[in-house]
């Protein structure tokens, strides 16, 4: 038996500062239709999500609601975890940067890229929500190009990486694609930073401006490991680096297929900062960076700072897991920003949900309990290309121009022409009813007819069921069993 195929992905370790909001449930959902996806296609898969429990930002806003910095990052950090069940996400593990495994191998990568760690006295201005240092070039108007808040000057002396060591390599890497930054716009713009010229990174900060929070520099209690290189660790401490366990040396030694889902803003620290760390400490490269644009509010980009963020709890409650992942995944771009209001939710959800999908499920179901039609089989192979089908010509080729082009969307990422595709398949279904209408059922030669044409639709909707399970996994779920029982089934989503 062939030794399936490893494929890693991982969402990015997200801040638990304040609780989750919508822009964190489109990385997951993103992540999550690939890990699914993956599954699919047969590879052995390994999806990995977390939080980042180290940041200074944690300690500031612990310091303001009066409670210890733990029970602050504890409470948030559950509430990330519980995304798992509000969006139905397969993930493999979570990892918390507090985590015994994690603070080990942090420090253990440390000593491995301890040839190009130096200490010097710096002064520079920082981000506290970027966790991260600016120059004067760099800001607008004198404040963070992302969180537009003015960065404070810091004056200690703190430990710094040799980055300036790794550019030519590093530009090497990302012009070859050894890693594939998606989409080229984000590739041009890491290739655009490098060529401005790398200058060596701070990567720690004092104990005392830590407030004693983060994971201690080894050798140097005195110090904290800044917060990006403590976190980006993450994908190799959840795999056992730190005790260079069986599944550290299979998923990320010997494993090629290695993907980051990250923000945009997030770019830097992923395409350039830990890339540098791995190859300082000789550990493999990951092979695809994919970055998501931001979830706008009213063109605003939804952010804890501005206050006007989405709670992906609320909207789940009030109109289902399936029907948040789908406006997710089909009303904002894979790439770009994308904005988000109440209208342009219950628009979409109506016209595709409800009319466009329910409705052709409902009268299908409806048309096949009426001319008493046996329940059909789902087959489980509906999105492999060597999938079989029945001979009726007509939609056979539509289905299998669905599948072709509904792969070719996955493997590129492009969440929506994925789904626009199964959509475009649910139109012909509806103009086929149409056409062939086969409720009209006055003789024999009808009946025989009918029959057919709703084998045709039934046999169409398990490719579709197929086909929406990495997307809407309930909903893919509640389809099949409508297509193995003899009975009208519940309605998939009411009108709103």
């Amino acid at each position: 038996m062939a030794k399936k195929k490893k494929f890693f992905v991982s969402t990015a370790l997200d801040y638990v500062n304040a609780s989750p909001h919508l822009g964190h449930a489109l990385e997951k959902a993103q992540a999550d239709v690939i890990a699914r996806y993956h599954r699919f296609l047969g590879d052995e898969v390994f999806f990995l999500s977390g939080t980042d429990d180290n940041s200074l930002k944690n300690v500031r806003v612990a310091k303001r609601e009066g409670v210890a910095v733990k029970k602050l990052v504890d409470r948030n950090s559950r509430k990330f975890y519980q995304l798992k069940d509000a969006l139905n996400l397969s993930f493999d593990d979570f990892i918390r940067t507090t985590e015994e495994r994690h603070i080990k191998g942090a420090q253990k990568l440390w000593l491995a890229c301890e040839k190009d760690i130096y200490k010097k006295k710096y002064k520079g201005l920082y981000c506290v929500g970027c966790e991260q240092f600016y120059k004067e070039k760099e800001l607008e108007n004198g404040l963070c190009p992302e969180h537009k808040t003015r960065p404070e000057l810091v004056e200690e002396e703190n430990y710094f990486f040799h980055l300036a060591r790794y550019q030519k390599k590093l530009k090497k890497i990302i012009e070859t694609n050894k890693i594939k930054i998606i989409p080229q716009s984000r590739k041009n713009e890491t290739l655009s930073f490098i060529n401005q010229g790398l200058e060596d990174i701070c990567i720690s900060r004092s104990a005392e401006r830590a407030q004693g929070w983060g994971i201690d520099v080894p050798g140097d209690a005195s110090q904290k490991i800044w917060v990006w290189f403590d976190a980006l660790s993450n994908y190799i401490n959840a795999l056992g680096y730190a005790e260079k366990s069986l599944n550290f040396q299979e998923w990320w030694t010997e494993n090629k297929d290695k993907l980051h889902i990250v923000g945009k803003g997030i770019l830097r620290f992923h395409a350039i900062y830990w890339p540098a760390f791995l190859l300082s400490a000789k550990l493999p490269l990951p092979k695809t960076i994919f970055v998501h644009g931001y979830i706008t509010s009213g063109g605003q980009k939804m952010s804890k700072s501005l206050g006007n963020v989405i709670d992906p709890f609320e909207l789940v409650e009030k109109y289902g897991t399936d029907a948040a992942r789908y406006f997710l995944l089909q009303e904002i771009s894979p790439t770009e920003d994308g904005d988000y209001t109440q209208e342009k939710f219950e628009e979409r959800y109506n016209a595709d949900l409800a009319n466009g999908l329910g409705n052709l499920v409902a009268r299908v179901i409806a048309l096949r309990v009426k001319l008493k039609i046996h329940p059909v089989k789902c087959r489980s192979a509906a999105i492999s290309s060597k999938t079989k089908l029945f001979n009726r010509a007509k939609i056979k080729k539509e289905i299998n121009k669905t599948q072709r082009e509904y792969r070719k969307a996955l493997d590129d990422f492009k969440f929506n022409e994925a789904l626009k595709e199964i959509w475009k398949l649910i139109s012909f279904c509806d103009k086929y009813i149409e056409e062939e209408r086969p409720w009209e059922i006055e003789n024999t030669k009808h009946k025989t007819k009918n029959k057919k044409v709703i084998e045709d639709l039934l046999f169409a909707l398990s490719v579709i069921a197929q086909m929406l399970k990495p997307f809407l996994p309930e909903t893919s779920e509640k389809i099949i069993q409508q297509l193995k029982t003899r009975r009208k089934g519940e309605i998939l989503f009411p009108r709103i």
